[in-house]
């Protein structure tokens, strides 16, 4: 039995998780609150079997990934067999059409962001002030699917993703299904933009492109985030690789423009102008540089935000990350301060959250400007990488997707050892960058459940025991490939 190029049997397995995992979502997934007399409210009861299976599908996906990766590592290319190409934008999005196509059409998975995003979308197009308001005023079948906790939160979004969220929601005429799907088309073309810039990106930074991609559109949280999540990370990293691109070369104004778009999609893309401006002063000298990116980005705030017609709110709504019921080491930290003040017989409010959101912002903010400072030896590109990632990580709000702010500027200028040195004057290459960023992408990618919200004692029983099935899997597999390996017959002269 002649044994098929291995990049067939990455592509097989992770499609294979990836449609276990989209068939789970059925029953265990972010499951609209109001369809009990929909065709799946059958599988309700279903949902334990369906969260094992679910991580058992999870499981092969992220083993497909990193066994792609290990045989790059390896080889600098995805297949051993003759005709096998090298990791190259084709080949990406065969894979990931593989991994992320079973994921299209089921249930939201991991968040129920897309909600909310239909519902401001909904707002937008109801003349309610996004900025001003919750999910709570515009009421109705969209606002109920949103969790209590943010009916109240104003939209922490730019004008150009409610614009967008907005034509969703205006095309699909408020129905969920047909909503979530076009909120995932949309993420598929911030993805697509990743695909055709983050190579181009990673030659200007002397990267291997093939690295790049594997690391920054093939790792789990991609096809399990951006799309079956349908975040709009997706949208702005899109537009974010495609202005920085843009800048190494030298169309330094039409970088700045699809930067600062990438920043009213959302806020943290607006590092991308400091890369902008870093690159421009290497040609027009510093003053030439910021004024001319300060102009073409204020430019492009203000006729965006004329042509939307949704106004300048966006600047106030910059604080609502900071809330007290976000997720995040500093929250964290904040409620164990407040249980122990009450432990003691202290009665201290909301001071000691507040105190430690303050400092998870403090920490982020230096941890993000001693990123930056070493710019010159880590180059600008790099250097924004790390400090986003210092933002989601240490900022008052974190998610796992928000690892990919970082992530994707991290696989695209991150000094590889693989294939080659690191360019003239910048740092010697850093051989755990890499691993530690595809690790962590690897972790992240099974800390949250497909209902998107937190695990109780059995599932987290159960998400471990899906994880085990999902290892057999995987071995039983490897064993049976080995087994069928072909013998190489002697050859008598």
């Amino acid at each position: 039995m002649r044994r098929l190029p291995t990049v067939h049997g990455y592509r097989l397995l992770g499609g294979a998780g990836a449609t276990l995992l989209a068939g789970a979502g059925l029953a265990a997934g972010a499951l609209p609150m109001g369809t009990q007399a929909s065709w799946w409210s059958a599988l309700r009861h279903l949902a334990g079997p369906a969260l094992l299976c679910g991580y058992a599908g999870l499981t092969l996906l992220a083993v497909a990934w990193w066994w792609a990766g290990r045989d790059l590592r390896r080889t600098r290319r995805v297949a051993a067999g003759p005709g096998a190409g090298r990791l190259d934008r084709r080949s990406t999005a065969l894979t990931l059409a593989c991994w992320a196509g079973p994921l299209l059409l089921c249930p939201p998975l991991f968040s129920r962001d897309a909600y909310s995003y239909l519902a401001q979308g909904a707002m937008v197009l109801a003349d309610i002030d996004v900025y001003r308001h919750g999910v709570a005023a515009l009421g109705g079948r969209l606002a109920a699917e949103v969790p209590l906790m943010w009916q109240q939160t104003p939209a922490p979004y730019g004008p150009v993703f409610l614009a967008i969220a907005a034509a969703v929601s205006a095309l699909t005429g408020g129905k969920l299904v047909l909503g979530v799907l076009g909120l995932r088309l949309v993420a598929l073309a911030g993805v697509a933009l990743l695909v055709t810039y983050l190579p181009r990106l990673a030659r200007h930074c002397g990267v291997d492109p093939g690295a790049a991609l594997w690391l920054g559109v093939l790792n789990p949280l991609v096809p399990l985030h951006l799309i079956a999540g349908a975040h709009n990370e997706a949208v702005m990293l899109g537009l974010l690789v495609a202005g920085l691109c843009l800048a190494f070369d030298r169309r330094f104004e039409v970088a700045t423009v699809l930067v600062t778009l990438a920043a009213l999609v959302k806020a943290p893309a607006v590092v991308g102008l400091l890369v902008v401006v870093s690159l421009a002063t290497r040609h027009a000298g510093r003053r030439a540089a910021l004024a001319r990116t300060a102009g073409f980005a204020a430019g492009t705030a203000a006729a965006v935000t004329w042509a939307t017609g949704i106004g300048y709110g966006w600047v106030g709504a910059l604080g609502t990350p900071v809330y007290r019921h976000s997720w995040s080491l500093s929250s964290a930290l904040g409620r164990g301060a407040t249980r122990l003040a009450a432990a003691l017989g202290l009665d201290l409010g909301d001071g000691p959250m507040r105190l430690c959101l303050a400092l998870g912002l403090v920490a982020a903010l230096v941890s993000a400007g001693a990123a930056w400072w070493w710019r010159r030896r880590l180059g600008p590109a790099y250097a924004s990488g790390l400090a986003l990632v210092a933002v989601a990580l240490l900022g008052p709000a974190t998610r796992p997707w928000y690892a990919l702010w970082g992530l994707v500027l991290i696989a695209a200028a991150a000094p590889d050892t693989w294939p080659a040195r690191a360019p003239a004057g910048r740092a010697a290459p850093s051989a755990w960058v890499r691993p530690a960023a595809a690790c962590g992408a690897v972790v992240l990618a099974f800390v949250a459940l497909p209902s998107g919200f937190g695990p109780d004692g059995t599932q987290a029983l159960l998400a471990a025991a899906g994880v085990l099935v999902g290892l057999v899997a995987v071995g039983w597999l490897r064993l049976l490939t080995v087994a069928v390996r072909p013998v190489p017959v002697p050859v008598i002269r």
